[in-house]
Parts: C-alpha cells; structure tokens; sequence
C-alpha cells in the first residue's frame, strides 16, 4: 500500500502519460478529514478526460491501491478518481475555469486557520 506522496507521484505520473495540461497537486490535509491530496489537471477533449482517468485507475491497481470511486464519464467534461486520501479531478478547460478548484481551496487554507480557536 502506497503513502500518500508515493500515490500522489503516481497518479501524477499516470496522467503524464496520457499528456494532461496544468497538473495541480493541493495539500488538504490540514483543511479536511476526508482526504490528503487532491490533483487537478485539464484533458483537451472528453476523450483525453476519459483516457487519462482510466490510466490513473489502472496505474494505481498496478500498485496494489484500492479505487473507492469515480464520477462522471457520463459526460466527460469532469471525470472524479476517489483514491481515498488522494482525489483525482480531470477537467475540460472551461469547466475548471468555472469551478476554479485552485482558488477555492486556496481560499480555505487562508480562512482556515483564522477558524481555529487561539491556543494559549
């Protein structure tokens, strides 16, 4: 069983592969429970989006890991790997503009910490 960097490095190089555009990898650790990482990257087409989520799922139960889900090959223009502490978004370019995942949780790193109760 991977860590989570070792699983990180791999999907990122999966999607290498399959030639993905601006891969993004966001630490969350600290800002959910759910999940470590999360890796963001762009597929020209819903071709590209669905070939590139279907080489991380088979690169990373190559390596023994477990796929606990994956959304939205239906449409193509936004494809969720749930590899547990790593989620996989692979977006067509409008749609991640529009969702702009980067900043949002850019956003809650910020406001996050402000949250938390002053330790003494």
């Amino acid at each position: 069983m991977l860590n989570t960097e070792e699983k990180t490095r791999a999907v990122i190089a999966a999607l290498e592969d399959i030639k993905a555009n601006d891969i993004a990898v966001i630490d969350t650790s600290k800002l959910s429970s759910l999940f470590d990482r999360m890796v963001i990257a762009s597929a020209n087409s819903t071709r590209q989006t669905k070939a590139l989520a279907d080489n991380v799922v088979v690169k990373l139960k190559e390596l023994g890991e477990e796929i606990h889900g994956r959304e939205g090959d239906e449409t193509g223009e936004w494809i969720l790997v749930d590899l547990n502490e790593v989620l996989v978004h692979i977006m067509q370019p409008a749609v991640r503009a529009h969702y702009n995942l980067e900043e949002l949780w850019s956003k809650a790193q910020t406001v996050r910490p402000k949250l938390a109760p002053e330790s003494k």
